[in-house]
This record gives structure tokens, C-alpha cells and sequence, in this order.
């Protein structure tokens, strides 16, 4: 029996997984954790998209109800030993079975860069947040300056083979503001030199320049 597409997806991601040792790792140490946990904060309806192994959701899953979904079912497993979810093996290029107005927030950290067609799922999202309801999430900041100096040199500035869509900050920003009327981002583990750390409320330059990863709050006006 032929394999379908989702099947296929699925065992490309978990072999990526598997093979980056990426089970019970979280990008940028778990410094995202603290930001979601704040904003998040209590008695909310949250989906989580590509929750993986549950590892970044720990953060905000106390005292809210949180739906997760990815689609490595492996991960989809640990995330339900881990904090006895509700889960969902979902490909997000082609399916969203979520209803209107149904989440407080939606979160999607370092998802959006795996999507041939992020600015559909941007208007999925939307639709299934509540009136005042927020976006949370991030991308890798692709032309910050490092990148830029490797693609100088013929180099390759990202060896994730799983990476469909490069993200700037002025890139982001745009795509955020079609569907939001709020929008701010933040810079985690950006650095202008080697001992010199980048604070993540710098501004939008030293933030485009430098930030590796690009932290987002995108709000709905209510």
C-alpha cells in the first residue's frame, strides 16, 4: 500500500529529528519560555502548532488548556506523556481542522519557516483566535548580518533541509501586519560581537542585523 503525502511528511520530520537529536531540545536554550509564560499567563484556551515533544509548551501549559499539534506523531507521543494534552497530527500546508474564534492565543515557534504558504496558515490562525486574542511565535532571522557574510563567501547561511521560506525582520513585520493590527518582535540570542549580547528589545535595526531568532507578539485589536 502506497504511503500519502502526510505520511511521507511525517517520517521525513522524524528522521530530521531524530537525526539532529532535536527530542527534549529547545532552540534557544529555553529563553523563549520565559516570554511565553509571561504574556500567556493563566486560564487560556492556547493551540500550540508544531509542538513537537511537548518541550517549549511545558512553559505555559499550567493552568491553561492547550491543545497541541505537529506533525512528527513521535513527538505528538512524548507531548502527551510529558503533559497529557490534547494533540493533533496535523500537516499545516493543508489542513486545519480548528473552528472560529475557538483560542486566546495561538503559538507557533520556529514553524512558519517550514510552510510553503505561511500566509494562508497567518489567516487560518487569525480566524480561529477570539476578538483581543494574540499570535505568539518565531522564525530564524535569515539576512541578519552573519548570514549575510557567509552568502559573500559562497557559503550556505541555513543547512536546514526542512526550511521552505527565509524570514527579515522587515519581511516578518509585513506578513504579521496584513492580519494583526499589533505587532511587536524581539531578538533572541542575537549578538553584535562575540561578547557583546544583543538586547531583545533592541531597535528594529540592531534587531534586523543581529538578532538571530525573531520573537513576535502579534495582537488583535478587540
Amino acid at each position: 500500500m502506497s504511503r500519502s503525502a502526510k505520511e511521507e511528511l511525517r517520517d521525513v520530520y522524524t528522521s530530521h529529528h531524530e537525526r539532529g537529536r532535536r527530542y527534549n531540545y529547545i532552540f534557544c536554550y529555553g529563553e523563549r519560555g520565559s516570554y511565553l509564560k509571561e504574556w500567556i499567563g493563566k486560564g487560556k484556551t492556547i493551540l500550540d502548532l508544531g509542538c513537537r515533544d511537548g518541550a517549549l509548551t511545558q512553559f505555559f501549559a499550567d493552568q491553561n488548556k492547550v491543545i497541541g499539534a505537529d506533525i512528527d506523531q513521535k513527538a505528538l507521543s512524548i507531548t502527551k506523556d510529558r503533559l497529557n494534552i490534547e494533540t493533533h497530527w496535523l500537516d499545516l500546508n493543508g489542513e486545519w481542522p480548528f473552528p472560529r474564534a475557538a483560542f486566546d492565543v495561538v503559538v507557533a515557534c520556529e514553524i512558519m519557516e517550514h510552510l510553503f504558504f505561511p500566509t494562508i496558515v497567518l489567516e487560518r490562525i487569525k480566524s480561529s483566535l477570539k476578538p483581543g486574542g494574540m499570535f505568539i511565535g518565531s522564525v530564524p532571522n535569515a539576512f541578519r548580518l552573519q548570514n549575510r557574510w557567509k552568502f559573500l563567501q559562497g557559503k550556505e547561511f541555513d543547512n536546514d533541509p526542512t526550511h521552505v521560506r527565509f524570514f527579515s525582520y522587515d519581511k516578518l513585520c509585513k506578513m504579521l501586519s496584513t492580519q494583526f493590527q499589533k505587532v511587536e518582535i524581539f531578538s533572541m540570542r542575537g549578538k553584535i560581537l562575540p561578547f557583546w549580547p544583543l538586547r531583545p528589545n533592541s531597535s528594529k535595526r540592531m534587531i534586523g542585523l543581529f538578532g538571530k531568532h525573531l520573537l513576535w507578539k502579534a495582537t488583535l485589536i478587540s
